[in-house]
């Protein structure tokens, strides 16, 4: 199958205030035999229903034993808050309500402390930036790998002067002072995007609504809902407007380098689809989305309670997380409502067609060509559906 790591982590919160769990799922339950025939894209207004999985392969779950859990300090419990941020593989930052952080390796089973953040956040969004040749070459004094943070709604900061904001910050990993050969995590506030210090926008509070890690990590794109979309610069910590417009999805979009597209969850639908973003700076309006493909069809009774996640496993394979909640009257006249929450998890797989004998497939040439033709040769083969119903925990995150 060539997944590239055995388990999918998962952050759970318990009932208790401030505590998080990581629980880890064996990614071979989700890729087994295929539930259905490969798919090819449709168009973004197409009707994919037929070409969903059907509810029925759904299996039920129960999540396993956690392998490690993380508590916050004392607090009043409502005050009591842990993000967790991923960073490659079970790596991550975790960050609780004072902006006291510490990294841990879930794989290594190993923990250290980070810098704190120059100030607590309070709905944060994390992008990864890897540079393993500059994490492991102890000669080079500038950053490597970075995990940017930033407030998903941002306040106002008309009448700012200052080039940075606590709002937007980043841990950097390398050289602690140009004398030292050790690295570590290193804190940074970086420049808020133009929009935030606009007058324009002081009333309106816009939300990011997707972000992407560009040209190999040298830039870092954001849309901002009713503003538009901004390029942060990662080595000079620079914005730039690219446009009014906004990318055509929701949350964290992902680069697949076999297939040479950009792949999120449609602003639109939420279904899976992608994007040419490789001439971004220079368009003048929205990218379009040139596939879209429908992996799961819920029960009727089933509505969406929170944001789908996409994770990319790598080599054209992701899990779609979809998270639900569902209604149901009991009692013995019918009149008292129990509410249930599921998290579905998918695994599925893109790619182009098999070479035949002779070497060759009908998707060879692709480099020269545009994204909609790409798309088109590429096939969607969706795996199995696992359904977690929620015994008074919610998964946070999941990656």
């Amino acid at each position: 199958m060539g997944l590239s790591r055995q388990f999918l982590n998962l952050i759970v919160a318990n009932h208790e205030p401030g505590v998080k769990s990581l629980c880890c799922m064996n990614l071979e339950h989700l890729f087994g035999s295929p539930t259905m025939p490969p798919q090819t894209s449709q168009t973004p207004s197409g009707n994919l229903k037929n070409e969903a999985v059907a509810d029925l392969t759904m299996e039920r779950i129960q999540l396993r034993p956690p392998r490690f859990s993380f508590r916050t300090t004392s607090a009043p419990g409502d005050q009591r808050k842990l993000d967790c941020f991923p960073l490659v593989d079970s790596t991550m930052i975790c960050v609780d309500q004072l902006g006291r952080a510490f990294c841990f390796d879930a794989q290594m089973r190993l923990a250290g402390a980070v810098p704190r953040l120059h100030k607590p956040k309070c709905m944060p969004i994390s992008l990864f930036v890897p540079k393993p040749d500059v994490d492991k070459d102890f000669s080079r004094l500038d950053g490597g790998s970075s995990l940017l943070i930033m407030e998903r709604i941002p306040k106002p900061e008309v009448g700012y002067n200052t080039q940075y904001s606590d709002q937007f910050e980043a841990y950097v990993f390398g050289r602690t002072t140009t004398a030292s050969w050790v690295k570590s995590w290193q804190r940074q506030l970086l420049p808020p995007p133009p929009y935030v210090r606009d007058p324009k926008f002081c009333h309106s509070h816009p939300e990011i609504s997707s972000y992407v890690v560009l040209e190999g990590g040298s830039q870092v794109c954001i849309s901002v809902k009713g503003v538009g979309t901004y390029l942060l610069d990662t080595v000079s910590y620079t914005w730039s407007e690219v446009g009014k417009w906004t990318l055509p999805f929701q949350g964290k979009v992902e680069y697949v380098p076999e297939l040479k597209l950009w792949f999120g969850l449609s602003a639109e639908t939420g279904y899976l689809a992608a994007a040419d973003l490789s001439t971004l700076s220079a368009l003048d309006s929205q990218p379009q989305l040139v596939g879209v493909w429908k992996e799961l069809v819920p029960p009727e009774e089933w509505k969406e309670s929170k944001d789908s996640q996409l994770i990319n496993l790598g080599s054209g394979m992701f899990c779609i997380a979809r998270f639900f909640q569902s209604r149901t009257c009991n009692g013995d006249y019918g009149d008292e409502l129990f509410d249930q929450n599921f998290a579905v998890f998918t695994g599925v797989k893109l790619e182009t067609p098999a070479l035949d004998s002779n070497g060759n497939s009908d998707s060879s040439g692709d480099t020269n060509v545009d994204g909609t033709n790409r798309a088109a040769k590429i096939r969607m083969t969706p795996y199995k559906s696992r359904c977690h119903a929620s015994n008074g925990t919610a998964i946070d995150a999941v990656f």
